[in-house]
């Protein structure tokens, strides 16, 4: 298990600009989309987005957590998975 996290800690990053074009509401159209990151981690098998949020009281339920916010993490999620192909970008909430 300690060799597990230590390969983890060198692929993780804070506070990671990411621009980009991401596909847009309509096909074939895109949309610009420039913001950051607040923790991600890669491995060679996949993407780990975390935001922090600092919202009180935080959500008690997933289906309230802000649309905006799940909006924000898709659009990163977008970004990423054209950044890394192939491997599965997964995002969270970390409520602190």
């Amino acid at each position: 298990m300690r060799d597990h996290w230590r390969v983890v800690k060198l692929n993780e990053k804070a506070e990671v600009p990411v621009v980009g074009l991401i596909r847009g509401a309509s096909p074939g159209a895109a949309r610009a989309l420039s913001g950051q990151i607040d923790r991600i981690v890669v491995t060679p098998d996949r993407v780990l987005i975390v935001d922090y949020k600092t919202v009180r009281p935080p959500p008690r339920h997933e289906n309230e957590v802000s649309a905006v916010y799940l909006q924000q993490l898709a659009s990163y999620r977008a970004a990423l998975e054209r950044i890394y192909p192939g491997r599965p970008v997964s995002c969270a909430i970390l409520w602190t």
